[in-house]
């Protein structure tokens, strides 16, 4: 929403971590896929994890669980976050085509 402040460091922070492991997982089509389709239901699915933050800190032990739900119910946080697990897909990507390609300097065809 244009009333919104801009991102914290922390926040950016946050978001950059949560989008490298998720990029680590290999995971990054699901993930986008769920922001992208969930984005009109940010704000729902926000106050549903403050709701059940109780029963996930008993569970877990996730020190940025109340600032990610912040976060999720803003727009412009879930696009930052998109556009960065894209940014980390694409650079996975790069990585392992330059390993597969060092991986076979004398493979036929190559």
């Amino acid at each position: 929403m244009a009333s919104d402040p801009a991102l914290s460091a922390d926040d950016s922070a946050l978001l950059e971590r949560l989008a490298t492991r998720i990029a680590e997982l290999r995971l990054e089509l699901p993930a986008i896929l769920t922001l992208e389709t969930s984005k009109p239901l940010s704000l729902l699915a926000g106050q549903t994890m403050v709701f059940l933050e109780p029963v996930v800190q008993s569970i877990f032990s996730i020190p940025d669980y109340r600032r990610f739900a912040l976060l999720i119910e803003r727009r412009d946080a879930v696009e930052t976050l998109i556009r960065s697990i894209e940014r980390r897909a694409d650079e996975a990507h790069a990585a392992r085509r330059r390993g597969k390609s060092q991986a076979k300097p004398g493979a036929p065809g190559a």
